[in-house]
């Protein structure tokens, strides 16, 4: 079966509100092994949603609405969907009872308006709404399915998974499984390019592109009667591509490229301290934000001037006034300098020019040097990014991670 699903509100058609209840209820379907064609929103129009849902009911088997349910005016889902299908909306009396026994546990008695909400389509059935007073709707007309949900998601999102996900099961033979690969060091156009034969030759699984700051991510999504088979495929696919990408392919599915850094470092039990000039503390606040990164993150010190260069780091001066602040030999300094006193087993710095200013044309806007210190070695990498100040600064440290992350590896 395939779905479609229409949000309904004029504040999302003006960007006051971010339609999430789409992407979740998306996500929800794919895992119930259905798919999503379209997603509608339309305001709060009568006849535009009459349209709306007449159109998504010439092309899809399932259509999802969600908002417009409450006692207002401008609240119309309910009398649209009865328009869309010619039927009458009835009274229903146990819906009038819930609403009423709301606002009497409130200690309130039911504003006459909020009768509105306890009407449906006739030929509909009402859903308990246990976190609000608009009660949900299914109803099925000519092997059509026709789902409406209220907008708040602390209201839709409880009412979809104990009402409307068990019923949906039983109308789908399929599962749908997807499975994320993280990639970096690759773009995604020449990603394409050296996995065409792979993504050219599958219908099931589907393999999709999707550039991120600094990485690419490749999501493989297979479908089948059973989950274990689509396990199977999704597997056959990620080997093959793995044959192809090797180290490129840092994590998978809700793995971050700082996680994957830090359960390196655990493993290996090595302990890390950062140096930071252009970007300001912002590895060391990526780092951070992993639960049990105290465990291998041991010290950050961003040292934005030449002075605290020199003085909390002990850089040569004579090296900064030679080669300047953003030079390899600074960053070498650096990295050196801050696993130094800070008794780690590495050391990373990064220095460079975040811009918008400040660049030359022997040293441009986004030149980054990235030092490493281990054992009786350092090593500098040098990269030019592209883009405004918080991007060269976020570019800067997932190259920064992602460097530590192929040193760590070769670490025997």
């Amino acid at each position: 079966m395939n779905c479609e699903i229409i949000a309904v509100g004029t504040e999302l058609l003006l960007g006051d509100i971010v339609n999430t209840n789409g992407q979740y209820i998306s996500q929800r379907l794919s895992s119930l092994g259905l798919d999503v064609y379209h997603h509608t929103v339309v305001g709060d129009n009568l006849d535009r949603l009459v349209e709306a849902i007449k159109i998504a009911s010439s092309r899809a088997d399932v259509i999802i609405t969600t908002g417009g349910l409450g006692p207002t005016d401008d609240d119309i889902t309910k009398l649209g969907v009865a328009k869309a299908l010619g039927v009458e909306l009835s009274l229903d009396e146990t819906s009038l009872k819930r609403i009423k026994d709301r606002f009497s546990r409130y200690g309130r008695p039911m504003p006459a308006i909020n009768e509105r909400q306890a009407y449906i389509p006739i030929g509909s059935r009402a859903i308990d709404n246990d976190n609000g007073t608009a009660p949900g709707i299914i109803g099925e007309y000519d092997s059509k399915i026709y789902i409406s949900l209220p907008g708040p998601p602390k209201e839709m999102r409880p009412m979809f998974e104990e009402k409307i996900v068990p019923y949906l099961k039983q109308k789908s033979k399929h599962v749908i499984k997807s499975h994320t690969l993280k990639v970096i060091g690759i773009g995604e156009s020449a990603l394409q390019e050296k996995l065409g034969d792979i993504m050219t030759n599958q219908t099931n699984p589907t393999i999709a592109l999707y550039a991120k700051e600094g990485e690419v991510h490749i999501r493989i999504t297979a479908k089948d009667e059973d989950i274990s088979e689509a396990d199977d495929k999704i597997k056959e696919v990620k080997n093959k591509i793995l044959n192809v990408l090797g180290m490129n392919v840092y994590g998978y599915n809700d793995d971050t490229l700082e996680s994957v850094v830090n359960n390196l470092l655990q493993e290996k039990r090595m302990t890390i301290a950062f140096a930071e000039s252009c970007t300001g503390g912002m590895i060391s606040s990526r780092f951070t934000d992993i639960p049990n990164a105290s465990i291998s993150f041991i010290n950050g010190v961003v040292c934005y001037s030449n002075e605290a260069k020199v003085n909390i780091l002990g850089v040569n001066r004579d090296t900064i006034e030679k080669y300047g602040a953003v030079s390899m030999e600074t960053a070498e300094e650096m990295a050196y300098c801050i696993k130094k006193i800070s008794n780690t087993d590495i050391g990373l710095s990064i220095t460079g020019i975040a811009g918008p200013s400040g660049g030359t044309e022997s040293k441009p806007v986004g030149l980054c040097y990235i030092g490493i210190a281990f054992d009786d070695q350092v090593k500098v990498y040098s990269s030019v990014f592209n883009g405004n100040r918080n991007k060269i600064r976020w570019l800067a440290t997932t190259k920064a991670l992602d460097i530590l992350r192929r040193n760590i590896l070769e670490i025997k």
